[in-house]
């Protein structure tokens, strides 16, 4: 059985920072692209950043310079170190493989 666990989500104050977690645990976790994906209230769900298997990242450019994702292949781990958090990232974050998703967590940018 195939799941993916976010945590790490809260909320934060215009300008903090967040770390998310997800554990995944039924795949051969060091073969797999992981990405995280988000959802704002009212809008499609988006693509935020992906690591490939080898380790090469890709972000959204509304994220790029601000969010870091990064993997522990020894933990079947990917973060998201998220800093100079806005409101407009407030949303559902959600960590994918393949064709796995976890259940999101929940990310709200407020003061």
């Amino acid at each position: 059985q195939v799941q993916l666990v976010e945590s790490g989500g809260g909320l934060v104050q215009p300008g903090g920072s967040l770390n998310l977690s997800c554990v995944a645990s039924g795949i051969e976790f060091d073969l797999y692209r992981m990405d995280w994906h988000r959802q704002a209230p009212g809008k499609k769900r988006e693509l935020v950043a992906l690591i490939m298997h080898t380790g090469e990242t890709s972000y959204n450019g509304d994220v790029k310079g601000r969010f870091t994702i990064s993997r522990d292949n020894a933990k079947n781990t990917v973060y998201l170190e998220m800093n100079n958090l806005k409101p407009e990232d407030t949303g559902t974050y959600y960590c994918t493989g393949g064709l796995y998703w976890g259940q999101g967590i929940q990310v709200t940018v407020s003061s």
